[in-house]
């Protein structure tokens, strides 16, 4: 078999989402010689990337770094340049990390964040495709269950209510434009054979980018097996008390239809007091399994130990998840 009759042979992911729960999954499939293309969301507004985002117009670079450190075959000392992020006392460049800088540099240079990460995919040989979910940044929007609305990934989460919907805007120097996707990125959610969401945080890695309407559209209409990566924690300010048949129905909900096909289960529990809950402040509890409440959502599940326990904090286990997601796609629930 020659290279190019293997990579044609290689099943095609569209992994959508951001976080850093994202780029342990990347890492996974491209192991396991997969055909990757990540959507990354463009809605933070947090950190090194929301202060760049602040100062110069160009969509936060953060998530989108760690995609490209994820999926890139550059010596590992390459990496961590990229990744260096200046310390606290380095008043000027405080808390940046030089990918970031690059990232700015760049959609500056190319006028625009989608060049800019082709040119760089390139620069840092990426094995993969990398779309930002858009090409300009935009802000996420949250209506809470006591009527109340907030912008601003940060002040959302902060605001520790229930949350209704949320939905994504551009910012104030592009209103009046409707969020979209390139082409590029729709192409690649039609001709995938599988779609991954996430893992990642719910309201504010995973939809946003949902939200877009031409995204959301063709992830329904794609014949591509959609399939979810439940959370292992709950997140506070965002799905607290959340079972796992209630993280899917809010994605159904705003896509308006039942359009998860297979959600992958974590059975194994963290032990108790394992968590450093000072370390992980954004962890709630464990996610409880709700497998009468997935089937009536007419999914699949797919349960097993994807737990990962390390540094006091819980985790998937990459590698064995993308063993599933393969599995999976070899195996669509069509085909049941």
């Amino acid at each position: 078999m020659t290279k190019k009759q293997a990579a044609r042979n290689r099943p095609k992911f569209v992994v959508i989402g951001g976080g850093t729960g994202l780029p342990v999954i990347l890492k996974s499939l491209k192991k396991q010689n997969a055909d990757i293309t990540a959507i990354v969301t463009v809605a933070d507004d947090g950190g090194s990337s929301g202060v760049i985002r602040n100062y110069v117009n160009v969509v936060p670079p953060g998530d989108i770094r760690n995609v490209i450190v994820a999926l890139s075959e550059l010596p590992k000392i390459n990496l961590d340049i990229f990744q260096y992020r200046f310390k606290s006392d380095d008043s000027f460049l405080a808390g940046h990390a030089i990918g970031n800088l690059i990232i700015a540099a760049l959609s500056e240079m190319k006028s625009g964040i989608f060049s800019a990460v082709q040119e760089l995919s390139e620069m840092m040989k990426v094995d993969g495709h990398i779309y930002p979910a858009s090409n300009e940044p935009l802000v996420l929007h949250a209506e809470f269950t006591d009527g109340t609305q907030l912008a601003g990934e940060s002040e959302i989460t902060a605001a520790h209510k229930t949350i209704k919907r949320v939905w994504v805007e551009p910012t104030s120097w592009n209103a009046g434009q409707k969020p979209h996707a390139v082409q590029e990125a729709i192409d690649a959610i039609l001709d995938a054979d599988e779609i991954v969401l996430g893992p990642g945080s719910l309201f504010t890695s995973i939809l946003p980018n949902l939200m877009i309407s031409n995204i959301g559209d063709a992830v329904l209409k794609t014949k591509a097996e959609v399939v979810y990566i439940c959370n292992i924690m709950t997140q506070k300010g965002e799905t607290d008390h959340f079972t796992d048949s209630d993280h899917v129905a809010v994605l159904n909900r705003h896509l308006g239809q039942n359009f998860v096909d297979t959600v992958l289960v974590n059975t194994a529990k963290v032990p108790d007091n394992y968590m450093d809950y000072n370390r992980y402040d954004e962890y709630s509890t464990q996610v409880r399994s709700n497998f009468k409440g997935l089937r009536a959502q007419n999914c699949r599940v797919v349960s097993d130990n994807f737990l990962c326990l390390r540094d006091h904090g819980a985790f998937h286990d990459g590698d064995r998840v993308a063993q599933e997601l393969f599995n999976v796609a070899g195996n669509p629930k069509a085909c049941d």
